[in-house]
């Protein structure tokens, strides 16, 4: 049985877990073209080595970022979103498209 470390509910067995993607930095959607927003929602880099990666506890539906070694499959450690966010961006306001950037 594998474990993934939740960093709210603690270890539990990868079965509650859902896989969400790389994480990545979003560009601005109020500046950015069709093709880079695509890309971003699309594609991703697959590459070997330490990635960061969003997880889901899906009977909480809690969301946080895990950095995992693609080739050994070996989680490193796993952390709560907001060490990386400070702020939450309201993207229909312009105030925050400036913050953002």
């Amino acid at each position: 049985m594998k474990i993934l470390n939740c960093p709210l509910n603690g270890p539990r067995n990868i079965t509650e877990f859902t896989y969400g993607g790389e994480f990545k930095p979003m560009p601005d959607p109020g500046t950015c073209g069709d093709a880079e927003w695509a890309d971003y929602v699309f594609n991703c880099e697959n590459r070997a080595g330490v990635v960061r990666e969003w997880w889901m506890h899906t009977p909480s539906s809690y969301w946080f970022l895990a950095e995992r070694h693609t080739v050994s499959d070996e989680i490193i450690r796993t952390f709560d979103a907001k060490e990386l966010f400070a702020a939450r961006l309201d993207f229909s306001s312009p105030q925050s498209r400036e913050i953002a950037g």
